[in-house]
């Protein structure tokens, strides 16, 4: 079987590398390249690849955002995600929209080449970091792990952002914010906003610069 492989990165370098890497092997047939998640939800559609190889940080689209959409519209297509960010919000995230594995660009030639054939069959490849972060979230009963919306309103909280920017950004009113940070106090078991942007920092739910 040859795996028909598109690889959605917004750097050339990138795309270039592992074109001549994955191409280079003969069960791998790199099919398309697209710089925007917009293009590579259009790939998808209209090539039908395997195997979708997905950056997170990408423009117009995010790769989140494309990766939901490409398995909305064609469930037989896997999307693998290949990147530089390991924090609890991009894993989640990626996971709930859908994304078969989340591999790190540390990754090995071997490791890279082993996800892209397991991905093509549907098994689920995380990266070994992101396999011991998802199993640190289960191993922490007395805290409840929060919601990737939970996650998400607090990176915007550690940005600075009031509640009223909070909303803005993600096109839910006011009290929807104060409602989740509630929510995120109790789980955190803190009072205040920087508590607990300083808890999540500190068990690694959040990561400055990310």
């Amino acid at each position: 079987m040859t795996i028909r492989l598109v690889i959605a990165d917004d750097h050339l370098v990138v795309r270039t590398g592992l074109r001549a890497m994955l191409g280079a092997e003969p069960d791998i047939d790199v099919i398309g390249e697209a710089t925007t998640g917009a293009q590579a939800i259009d790939l998808a559609d209209r090539l039908r690849p395997d195997v979708v190889l997905m950056d997170l940080r990408m423009p117009e689209v995010d790769g989140v955002a494309a990766t939901a959409r490409i398995r909305e519209q064609h469930p037989e297509v896997h999307v693998l995600v290949l990147t530089t960010y390991d924090t609890d919000a991009d894993i989640l995230k990626a996971i709930e929209a859908g994304a078969t594995g989340y591999l790190l660009k540390d990754a090995t030639r071997d490791e890279l080449f082993r996800a892209v054939r397991a991905a093509a069959t549907g098994a689920s490849v995380l990266a070994p970091a992101v396999a011991s972060r998802l199993m640190d979230r289960q191993r922490t009963p007395r805290h409840e792990a929060l919601s990737a919306r939970e996650i998400e309103i607090l990176e915007h909280v550690a940005r600075g952002r009031t509640n009223k920017e909070i909303a803005a950004a993600l096109f839910v009113s006011d009290a929807t914010v104060k409602t989740h940070l509630l929510h995120i106090f109790a789980k955190l078991d803190v009072q205040d906003r920087t508590q607990a942007v300083t808890v999540a920092l500190d068990r690694g739910i959040l990561r400055l610069g990310a």
